[in-house]
């Protein structure tokens, strides 16, 4: 095989190991799973908060409940003093002080009220939330699965390019392949085209007239480059 056709070999073996990487980091699989794991963590991150939220205020609810249980307790001794004392002296600053008492169970208890009815309309949100959480936590691990099968597919097809390659660029003489792989570094791994009519396919820039005709007449296997990109042609 002339040293033009080995390198079209070589550069068709390295440009669909191009395109399977770029394939296997661009799998469906990957966007879908992605976008799983965003929709996941902000569901978790929700019910993070809401159960944060949930908890705080339960230890509010007893801690008033527990405040409101002691006043109770509180107000009925000094109920029991008023009753007994004959001094108005006593009973007046009995009664303010049990006044003052129950202003403070009854701010309590307005604020049960609230943390109550907060709970109850909270519980079917965290419900919800739980169900959504499962339901996407499933979805998860299919979609995890799913881009495990479809990395082995690639990978497979990869190896398989990789053999190839190591049998193609055993082909191509040394320093020929060493001028290939500099070429390739630096034009985005293309570093043989074709020449289309008066086109090179590695630019995809027009060559003058006289050019094209002078890569026309040169012998089938003689190498040529194209004078506005440096790719080698084949023509």
């Amino acid at each position: 095989m002339d040293g033009l056709h080995v390198l079209v070999r070589l550069q068709e073996v390295d440009t669909a190991i191009d395109q399977a990487r770029h394939r296997r980091a661009n799998l469906p699989e990957r966007k879908a799973l992605a976008a799983l794991r965003s929709e996941l963590a902000g569901v978790r991150s929700t019910l993070t908060e809401m159960t944060g939220a949930r908890d705080t205020a339960a230890e509010e609810q007893r801690r008033r409940e527990a405040e409101v249980e002691a006043i109770e307790v509180k107000r009925a001794s000094l109920a029991k003093k008023l009753a007994a004392t004959a001094v108005p002296r006593e009973a007046d600053a009995l009664t303010a002080e049990l006044a003052a008492l129950r202003a403070r169970q009854d701010e309590h208890e307005e604020r049960l009220l609230e943390l109550m009815e907060d709970d109850e309309s909270r519980g079917p949100r965290l419900e919800a939330l739980v169900a959504d959480e499962a339901s996407l936590a499933e979805r998860h691990t299919v979609a995890t699965a799913e881009l495990a099968a479809a990395e082995a597919a690639v990978d497979a097809e990869m190896a398989a390019l990789d053999t190839a390659r190591v049998d193609a660029a055993a082909a191509v003489p040394d320093g020929l392949l060493t001028r290939y792989e500099k070429l390739r570094a630096h034009l985005g791994g293309v570093a043989v085209a074709r020449l289309d009519g008066a086109r090179c396919t590695g630019c995809n820039l027009t060559l003058p007239t006289s050019e094209v005709e002078r890569l026309r007449h040169l012998a089938a296997d003689t190498l040529a480059e194209c004078e506005q990109c440096g790719r080698l042609l084949v023509h």
